[in-house]
């Protein structure tokens, strides 16, 4: 966990998660041959075009019957290959949660759930396509790894490191433009926690397009006096709990940030790791208890409470809680 955030440098550009997946995607297909794709007739959202049109002999349009599509990946697992299926993340887990628990988890089949459009940011498509509680489903099945990835670099690095881990995988990501401030060139360690920035006031866990709005928390905590600690945790599962207790041992209290229900998600794994271990008070900034609606993605972060503003807020709560 190094400190390898540039506070000085002006992040403007900015690029869709989901792009982070497709490029990663075709460059793990022309490291190893037995990586194959499988859509449900989401090509273009998922990004798996550049894949498709590279590599057509291992490209599998399954059309709109994911619980298929999953069968399948757990088919070709067994005669070595190492399929990654690709659809929305409410379609990745929620309309075929069975398949995924019977066919791939259970008997760890080496398949790679690739998820978009997960969480609020979403938009537009509204609550029936918007889904809050998958990290939470997948983290509870046995075997599953689970990443959420913060920005376009770090969802490629992500998806080529799952071609090279042995098992069942669940890669969310998203659909909304977001800033790039990860670098290109790192090295993505399933399971380690990435400390972005030092502080000895307040520990700031976030995930996914959430760990972007820590940093501008961070800033905003700055300005007051206050000293928070940013801590991406991009692997939900197998969650880096020395990192957690280590930043909480030193600040004494913490927020956890994350575009998913409270019940289930990130807030609920730290939540477990320090009453075990070292209890000590936790905010959380998510959806309390809710479904989406339709709006743009900064509608929705604001509405819902998802955004720096509210991590702030639930900085200082957790302060006067120490």
């Amino acid at each position: 966990m190094e400190k390898t955030l540039d506070l000085k440098f002006n992040y403007t550009d900015k690029k869709d998660t989901r792009s982070g997946f497709g490029d990663g995607l075709l460059e793990a297909g022309r490291k190893n041959p037995n990586v194959v794709g499988l859509c449900a007739d989401l090509i273009g959202s998922l990004k798996m075009g550049a894949f498709q049109k590279e590599f057509p002999e291992r490209f599998f349009q399954t059309g709109i019957a994911e619980a298929n599509m999953m069968g399948i990946a757990a088919g070709l697992s067994i005669s070595g290959k190492i399929p990654f299926t690709g659809t929305f993340a409410n379609f990745s887990t929620g309309r075929v949660y069975d398949q995924i628990r019977q066919s791939i988890a259970y008997s760890d089949k080496n398949v790679k759930i690739c998820a978009s459009h997960a969480g609020l940011t979403l938009g537009e498509d509204g609550a029936t396509h918007q889904i809050l509680e998958d990290l939470g489903m997948m983290k509870m099945l046995p075997h599953m790894t689970v990443i959420n990835p913060c920005d376009y670099n770090q969802t490629k690095a992500a998806t080529m490191a799952i071609a090279e881990h042995e098992g069942p995988v669940y890669l969310r990501f998203g659909r909304p433009v977001w800033p790039i401030f990860t670098p290109a060139d790192q090295k993505f360690e399933i399971g380690k926690a990435w400390k972005m920035i030092d502080g000895k006031d307040v520990t700031i866990f976030a995930t996914g397009h959430l760990v972007w709005e820590a940093v501008i928390a961070e800033a905003m905590l700055r300005e007051e006096g206050i000293s928070a600690e940013v801590i991406n945790i991009h692997t939900i599962k197998p969650l880096d709990t020395e990192a957690i207790l280590d930043s909480v041992a030193k600040t004494g209290c913490a927020v956890s940030a994350e575009e998913h229900q409270y019940n289930g998600g990130l807030g609920d794994s730290i939540a477990q790791t320090l009453v075990r271990n070292n209890p000590a008070p936790l905010e959380y900034v998510g959806v309390d208890d809710s479904f989406g609606e339709s709006g743009t993605p900064t509608q929705l972060l604001e509405k819902y409470g998802l955004n720096a503003a509210n991590i702030v807020a639930a900085a200082k709560r957790s302060l006067a809680r120490k």
